[in-house]
């Protein structure tokens, strides 16, 4: 696939137009979408700070986000991570507010969120908060770039954090592979540093110089944090006078210290960075190979787009393209291409396969394959038809893009004000409007083979290799690849039949947009038969040519054993598999599908343009009603699933602890090792045997919204019917009512906290361990959800700012709700390398003892302020059809059918008193409550092994008990009820 990042969202018509004061305003005409009822405004501030203001009516969210001109490349020789390491310390406090997380607990507080990210040449901070918190969250986060403060106390603890941060990427590949990158450079770039920092960098080395963090972080912060080098984005409800008038109040403090802009020329590479093969051991089995190319920076030529006609077509995946080829020999699983790391001064252009055992074997002629396309791109000339596709294809795209929500919109925008003219603030890249042969032939002439960089990972190289590079520690060796080599290796790879793609058959020529007969605020049943039952639900809110489709094949045979649930998981992929060839284009074309195994059989999804959406969906169903099990294929695709099975092992503590609460409390589940034994004795006859016993019984729940007629719906569902079930090819049979599938939920038991202590399954190379704390508290019921989500909000913070900002735990610290298929709960989950998880489970209490003063002392304008911001939360409008019916499709599969639970919960809050909240934590949540059920998930890491004997050799403290099986623990425990019941009778 191209794998340029898709736009997320960008707006619409400015609704301006009012008189403005006269301050530093710089009209500018932006290019924007059509429909958008938003107003933008460009603003410059006397200190040189450059502003987008943008006014949305209709937004229940305001949101801000500061771009700074100054990212990792500015780190000081030797201090590597320092400028991450500022991003992390300005939140900590100011001088106008100088206790510490006053910024965060107010955002919390009032229904927002907030983070920052820091990257080569900027740093970004961000937050999202309730219309009527605007003045005062700006007020707060302004401080950052105002007066912080820094205290000694603080940076130690905060380094810690960043250390923590760091030892969680430390067997990550991608960040590995990165860095790998980054190393073989030359030293004098600073694309050579590391980014992250980490207790050695940024404590242990400056005091050895005799360096001061802390004063090294303040000089940091005075000289390189100047107005003239920051972007900021205001997005509110309120007129775009009102805030100007807001940003010119809180931001005009910001000193310009008149900084130039932080240049970097040069690039990365010098020749002896070049036609280099690189050998690397990670971390997960695989083997991938990345084909890296300097280039001239798309940016730099952003309106004809030259990356991205070259990267649609060596990333296409239609017939004829270099991975329909690969597939084809059976050499290789994914492909990527596009334009990687790259800043206006460097790019890298970058084609990403993910080999097969035997593509593996076959790499020579997989480099050979990809160059002798580029080769046929190189002399074919640029056909004007590839062009005027895509671009087609963008202004859709742009014309039509969903709205996103604001926090997202802000970052995407700031971002771009450092890179764009204001005029494309808001379009960017998006968009190439120039066809420009010259500029795209000049990017195919770049990519040659004495130009190339190529990275080969795979564990068969352990043993192999001769260096190592020194921040992750991976393990690689350094060949030379001339030209010569790989013009050799192009001729002999096999002579396939290489060609460009054909015409896009699903780029959307109907963007009209249908009539709503009846204006509804929820989906109704439209239709229902023994085969399936139709939900439907027309576009009364967004006025976008887009639909949304689910479709369960309800299907009882799906996972009845842990062969059934891998047979069904392949089967799901062989289906997309076959489909690729000819629905990729649908993809290209804004029109998204995916079949996925769930929990009762498997699922059917199609989102985007309504236009070619019956087309697309009867393909899918009819590969359904005429699958056939190839072998080649099914060989591929156990090998991809196996890979993927070992390298559970090596996913982060913290996911081990949710992989084991699911297996814990959800019936029927399978643990992942078994169905690994299932896979590996699995052959191609297997599937045949098994796909029409499962199903001889299935029911199909379908939800169809957007811009789709009732009658077009109940047509197009009538004929999967057909298709399916009434016709000499239908391979399905109607299930009975007493057969349907339901999940079913653990209930634990009152008064008594279970754990379950394990190690971690990668504990040799582990440093990490982890806690998941789960109170389970109640089924679905309004009021209880209501006092849970009131609860959360408030505790929320407290808990991040005890765990991780005090005590330092972890890097990830967090506190959230869980749902169960309506099993409601609050869950802590914290991964550490500095404790074992007995001990942050003790932990966890203290902060409840803690924390239950706070809420028995909280002021009643405190409580009354939380109860406001969970109310404005609930009422948030959705911004795009993919949000409204993520929500109805989820009351509709879990049977609960509560579509009104939003203003039902808002009912609740508005008459909710203080001693209500009280007695639910008292009764649930409180250490040593009666209520109280607590299931302690522990995962340790090699360093805390000895704890972990232990724990195993220590008798249960009172009120405890020490699961040591899951499956006998599930099957002695009683489980909670379903909403969920057979074919049109389900629990309301």
């Amino acid at each position: 696939m191209d794998s340029r990042p898709r736009e997320v969202d960008a707006p619409s018509e400015a609704a301006d137009g009012a008189a403005v004061p006269p301050i530093a305003k710089v009209e500018v005409e932006v290019t924007k979408p059509r429909n958008d009822k938003r107003g933008y405004r460009r603003v410059v501030l006397p200190n040189a700070l450059e502003c987008l203001l943008i006014s949305d009516p209709d937004t229940d969210k305001a949101a801000a986000s500061m771009n700074v001109s100054v990212g990792y490349f500015c780190d000081p020789d030797g201090m590597e991570g320092l400028a991450h390491f500022l991003e992390h310390m300005l939140f900590y406090a100011s001088e106008k507010y100088p206790i510490e997380d006053t910024y965060s607990k107010y955002i919390a507080e009032h229904g927002g969120s907030t983070n920052a990210f820091t990257t080569s040449e900027h740093t970004n901070f961000y937050f999202d908060v309730n219309n009527d918190c605007l003045d005062d969250a700006l007020d707060r986060f302004a401080q950052f770039f105002i007066k912080p403060l820094m205290s000694p106390d603080a940076t130690l603890r905060e380094i810690k954090a960043v250390d923590s941060e760091n030892q969680k990427n430390l067997l990550s590949d991608p960040w590995r592979m990165s860095q790998l990158q980054k190393h073989l450079c030359s030293n004098n770039h600073p694309y050579h540093k590391f980014s992250t920092g980490n207790w050695d960098t940024l404590e242990v080395k400056p005091k050895e110089k005799g360096l001061d963090t802390r004063v090294e972080l303040i000089n940091f912060y005075d000289s390189h944090y100047s107005a003239n080098l920051m972007q900021l984005v205001v997005y509110g409800k309120e007129s775009l006078d009102n805030i100007q008038t807001l940003v010119e109040s809180k931001f005009c403090d910001i000193k310009n210290v008149g900084r130039k802009q932080f240049s970097f020329p040069g690039h990365p590479c010098s020749s002896k960075d070049l036609q280099i093969l690189v050998k690397a051991v990670p971390i997960k089995q695989g083997h991938t190979l990345r084909v890296l190319l300097p280039i001239t920076p798309n940016v730099r030529h952003y309106k004809e787009g030259p990356c991205r006609y070259v990267s649609h077509l060596i990333g296409h995946e239609g017939e004829g393209s270099l991975f329909y080829v690969l597939k084809k020999l059976g050499w290789a699983m994914s492909l990527e291409s596009g334009e990687g790391d790259w800043s206006y001064e460097f790019s890298f252009f970058s084609v990403i396969i993910q080999l097969t055992d035997v593509g593996h074997e076959h790499m020579e002629d997989v480099v050979g394959l990809l160059f002798r396309y580029i080769t046929l791109l190189q002399t074919s000339g640029t056909p004007k038809w590839i062009f005027d596709e895509l671009l087609a294809i963008c202004e859709t795209g742009f014309h039509y893009r969903d709205k996103s929500p604001p926090i997202n919109y802000v970052v995407n925008l700031s971002s771009n004000m450092q890179i764009f003219p204001p005029e494309d603030w808001l379009i960017a890249s998006s968009v190439p409007s120039k066809f420009s042969p010259d500029a795209i032939q000049r990017v195919l002439n770049e990519l040659t083979p004495d130009n190339v960089r190529i990275f080969w990972e795979s564990k068969l190289f352990e043993g192999q290799t001769n260096s190592t590079e020194p921040w992750y520690g991976t393990s690689y060796c350094v060949e030379a690849v001339p030209p010569s080599t790989i013009q050799k290796w192009a001729e002999m790879a096999p002579n396939e039949d290489l060609h460009l793609p054909k015409p896009n058959i699903f780029i959307p020529t109907d963007l009209s947009l249908k009539k709503v007969e009846e204006k509804t605020s929820f989906p109704c049943m439209l239709r229902k038969t023994l085969f399936s039952r139709l939900w439907y639900k027309p576009d009364t809110l967004f006025f976008t040519p887009k639909v949304y489709i689910k479709m369960d094949f309800h299907c009882p045979v799906s996972h009845s054993s842990p062969e059934s649930s891998v047979l069904t998981s392949v089967f799901t992929r062989l289906l997309m598999d076959y489909l690729n060839d000819y629905a990729y284009d649908a993809e290209v074309a804004g029109l998204y599908y995916a079949v996925m195994p769930n929990d009762t059989g498997f699922q059917v999804t199609i989102v985007g343009y309504n236009d070619k959406m019956a087309t697309l969906l009867e393909t899918v169903v009819g590969k359904i009603a005429d699958f056939e099990v190839k072998v080649d294929r099914f060989s591929v695709i156990k090998e991809t699933m196996a890979k993927g099975y070992e390298n559970f092992k090596f996913q982060q503590p913290y996911q081990q602890a949710m992989y084991y609460c699911r297996l814990l409390l959800e019936e029927q589940t399978w643990p992942w090792d078994e169905e690994l034994a299932a896979l590996s004795n699995l052959e191609a006859s297997d599937l045949e045997n098994f796909l029409p016993r499962m199903l001889a019984k299935t029911f199909v729940e379908c939800y169809f919204a957007g811009n789709i007629e009732p009658s077009e719906a109940k047509s197009v569902v009538q004929n999967i019917e057909g298709t399916l079930f009434n016709s000499s090819r239908s391979v399905c049979k109607s299930l009975p009512p007493s057969q349907h599938l339901t999940k079913r939920i653990v209930k634990l038991e009152r008064g008594l906290r279970y754990y379950y202590p394990a190690m971690c399954l990668n504990h040799q190379d582990e440093k990490n361990s982890s806690l998941l704390h789960y109170i389970q508290i109640h089924q679905d019921d309004l009021k209880q959800n209501v006092l849970l989500q009131l609860l959360a909000l408030v505790a929320k913070q407290p808990a991040f700012h005890q765990l991780r900002s005090v005590e330092q735990l972890g890097y990830i610290t967090l506190l959230r709700q869980r749902n169960d298929s309506g099993v409601r709960g609050l869950q802590f989950i914290i991964q550490s390398t500095v404790k074992d998880p007995s001990y942050l489970d003790a932990r966890v209490e203290a902060f409840l003892k803690m924390f239950e003063v706070t809420l028995h002392q909280m002021p009643d304008a405190e409580f009354k302020s939380n109860v406001n911001a969970l109310i404005d939360m609930k009422l948030e409008k959705y911004k795009n059809i993919r949000e409204e019916s993520t929500f109805f499709w989820r009351e509709i599969s879990e049977g609960t059918l509560k579509f009104d639970r939003k203003e039902a919960g808002v009912a609740i809050l508005r008459e909710l008193k203080k001693e209500e909240l009280i007695e639910f934590f008292d009764n649930h949540v409180k250490v040593g409550a009666p209520e109280k059920k607590t299931l302690s998930i522990q995962v340790y890491g090699g360093p805390h092994s000895s704890e972990y004997e232990k724990m195993l050799h220590d008798a249960p403290p009172p009120h405890s008990h020490r699961i040591t099986d899951i499956f006998s623990f599930r099957r002695s425990r009683p489980l909670y009820g379903s909403f969920k019941g057979g074919a049109g009778q389900m629990k309301l």
